[in-house]
């Protein structure tokens, strides 16, 4: 069977389980990239088949329902925490008086061009400001500072693929792991920029990532407690819950993970304050910014 860079992929060895594009190739082996979970893998060729177009249409379909279905349960937990806002700002005021809020800024390094290009869709979907750059995983320690610096952004998202291998040491040992060790550089030159975890919030990983050693070095929320996989968009997700919560509240680590994709197993954090802050009352521009 022949192959070529960007097809979409079963492992055989693996009972098909993953959906995978290749995203390099030699003679005898492919390297494999998540098409709905952010794992990198290695596999030889001869374990590799290609989804047939029925089949990926159907894989496809499941997951579009898997992710409209989390989108429905995070916009129904936004207008409960929008309606509690409301409530709490009226009082005092007239009735229905209109509010503004100041806009949180995310900045999302992802080592995947195409995953960036979801997660900055979904992002725009919800309502949130956010800059996307795409990198490689490895370069992320050495250019993270300069972004922070030009960016200023309330929330960082460093993520891409990952993956760890029981065969290469233990859990705790970094080499066991394919980029973790970056992510975690990553997060501490952030951290040398914006040390407090409250103005900074951070989160760092992706499948199967260092959990201990990413939350160590200073991420708020962080991959993989359990080491499995995680889902493209979950921490779009977590970043959507800080910055639509009230700075006057401290967001749960349960309240941010029940609505990703992957829950507690794949997502973890510590108590972090939340980001939004709204403004009485709203005042409509009296001309425009283009006159």
């Amino acid at each position: 069977m022949v192959f070529s860079i960007g097809d979409c992929v079963t492992r055989k060895s693996y009972g098909h389980d993953l959906l995978f594009r290749i995203a390099s190739l030699s003679a005898t082996e492919a390297i494999l990239h998540g098409e709905e979970v952010r794992l990198e893998a290695d596999a030889p060729l001869e374990d590799l088949q290609i989804v047939e177009e029925r089949d990926l249409k159907r894989r496809k379909h499941a997951l579009q329902k898997k992710e409209e279905s989390s989108y429905k349960l995070f916009r129904q937990d936004y207008k409960l925490m929008k309606e509690k806002r409301d409530y709490a700002n009226a009082t005092g005021y007239e009735h229905n008086t209109p509010s503004f809020q100041l806009p949180v800024k995310v900045l999302h390094v992802d080592g995947d061009p195409e995953y960036l290009k979801k997660c900055l869709a979904l992002y725009k979907r919800l309502g949130l400001k956010a800059y996307g750059i795409h990198m490689q995983e490895k370069e992320m320690p050495e250019q993270v500072a300069a972004q922070l610096r030009q960016i200023r952004p309330d929330c960082l998202v460093i993520t891409g693929h990952d993956s760890y291998s029981k065969n290469k040491g233990s859990k705790h040992d970094a080499r066991a792991y394919r980029h973790s060790r970056y992510f975690v550089r990553t997060v501490r030159e952030a951290r040398e920029i914006e040390p407090d975890l409250d103005k900074l919030i951070i989160f760092a990983g992706a499948c199967q990532s260092n959990f201990e050693s990413l939350i160590g070095a200073g991420a708020n929320f962080a991959s993989s407690p359990y080491r499995v996989n995680i889902h493209a968009l979950d921490p779009v997700y977590i970043m959507a819950k800080v910055a639509c919560t009230s700075f006057m509240e401290r967001v749960k680590v349960w309240d941010v993970l029940r609505n990703t994709l992957t829950g507690e197993k794949g997502m973890g954090g510590v108590e972090t304050k939340g980001l939004l802050r709204t403004g009485l009352p709203y005042i409509p521009p009296a001309y425009s910014e283009n006159e």
